[in-house]
């Protein structure tokens, strides 16, 4: 039975089959041409025994694996890896097809190669996925067939394996990377000159080439007979909370994406870049009452509770209640901090109503309320109209993306940072605001 589910037939058999029909058929009309079908057919059937016994003597013709990392990162394109290693002692003709999680809904993960003897190859292809949770792998099928090419044996590899989908850990160690090398604006972020001098002193050392004379400290020099600097640090362990709004509004969809999941990418990143500054990193997220609380902390295991947070995260598609965000945020948040508000507002009304409670926050620390552009509407505005039906919609789309603009306008004139982006550039909009707002001291 196992060497029955194993095997499969060809399309090359099915033509021979056909052939050898024909001629059957073609020797009722002609007598003498019967021997010339009987011959075909006894071949026929000595080239699917030969077939049979090259794919099958060989117990373990082929080995294959697939290499993959232990967590998918959300929002990314993600390397998978085939390995495949050939000990027939021919060269073989390989129809590979992978069985990935059905949440991505693809049918085309199927490739064909050709395996020399003893041959050893690996490719790879990348899967990007659009909701966090746990994926299913199933068996990597390889199709192998012979020179004959009649007949194929299917090898399983890899079968059943789970794998969880994280928020953008990729995105984050790109940033970390870029943000440790001081490169952070070869991506698009601004380099803010520092406005006044915002530092603070640490220590007296002795002067080394290239350091600022400016900071040579006289008094100290004379004591020890040469020079000596004054050391400054930057101000740090700035409290830096990452608010998310979980309610119905962030689950509108851009490029598969819900901005629920852009702003828990962002959050990530964000929150790692600020560790790495010497601030602290903390996370709210908030529907009609408070979902979880992580206190910020720079402490060495403070990224893996983040993550492990952020992966939990859904929505309930209720209402966002901001009274609750404010009551908690007085009672748990003392020390004045930045708070980076992730919600979305389609008309300056819903803004209105929520108007009094960011306010009240702002009071208390800097709040920066981000929230997103809905860039398929925009797309839609630059297209011609082509009717008058086509003028009406475009006119009630200009009129949704005017009222994004006054919601700026009317936070900035109650003193609220205001950040309108596009979901795709949430990231970097977001850090360069989070510069911008330590380069002039604000924090």
């Amino acid at each position: 039975m196992k060497l029955l589910k194993s095997l499969y037939l060809n399309n090359r058999i099915f033509i021979a089959i056909g052939a050898i029909v024909i001629c059957f058929i073609a020797s009722f009309i002609i007598d003498d041409l019967i021997i010339i079908p009987q011959a075909l057919f006894f071949l026929f059937l000595g080239l699917v025994i030969t077939d049979m016994l090259l794919l099958y003597r060989t117990r373990r013709g082929l080995a294959g694996s697939r290499i993959m990392a232990d967590k998918l990162s959300n929002g990314d394109d993600n390397e998978i890896n085939i390995t495949l290693q050939n000990s027939y002692p021919f060269q073989v003709k390989l129809r590979i097809i992978d069985e990935i999680p059905h949440q991505f809904q693809r049918r085309d993960v199927n490739f064909y190669i050709d395996l020399g003897a003893g041959a050893q190859k690996q490719f790879h292809y990348y899967l990007r996925p659009v909701k966090r949770g746990e994926y299913s792998f199933g068996a990597l099928n390889v199709f192998v067939s012979s020179p004959l090419g009649l007949l194929a044996r299917r090898f399983r590899f890899s079968q059943d394996k789970l794998v969880p989908v994280y928020p953008s850990y990729l995105q984050m160690r790109k940033y970390e990377l870029l943000a440790i090398s001081n490169k952070l604006t070869e991506t698009g972020i601004k380099k803010i000159r520092r406005i006044g001098h915002n530092m603070e002193f640490e220590l007296i050392k002795e002067y080394v080439a290239g350091d600022d004379y400016r900071t040579i400290n006289w008094k100290a020099t004379a004591r020890r007979r040469h020079l000596m600097v004054n050391h400054y640090q930057d101000e740090r362990s700035q409290q830096v909370y990452s608010l998310i709004d979980k309610g119905r509004v962030m689950k509108m969809p851009f490029e598969g994406l819900s901005l629920l999941d852009y702003a828990i990418n962002a959050s990530l990143v964000i929150s790692n870049i600020a560790i790495k500054k010497s601030d602290k990193a903390g996370i709210l997220t908030f529907q009609d009452k408070i979902a979880t609380h992580v206190p910020a902390s720079r402490s060495n295991n403070q990224m893996g509770n983040i993550l492990e947070v952020l992966y939990n995260q859904k929505t309930a598609y209720r209402e966002a209640d901001f009274s609750v965000v404010y009551n908690f945020v007085r009672r748990k948040i003392t020390q004045r901090s930045l708070l980076l508000l992730y919600t979305n507002f389609e008309s300056v009304y819903s803004m209105q109503r929520q108007l009094p409670y960011l306010l009240n926050l702002s009071r208390h620390h800097l709040l920066v309320v981000i929230f997103f552009e809905n860039t398929e509407m925009k797309s839609f505005v630059e297209q011609p109209a082509a009717d008058l039906r086509r003028v009406y919609h475009k006119a009630i789309a200009e009129k949704f993306i005017y009222e994004r603009k006054l919601i700026v306008k009317e936070l900035t004139r109650h003193g609220i940072q205001a950040l309108l982006t596009t979901p795709q550039n949430l990231t970097v909009n977001t850090i360069n605001k989070y510069l911008e707002l330590k380069s002039r001291g604000l924090i």
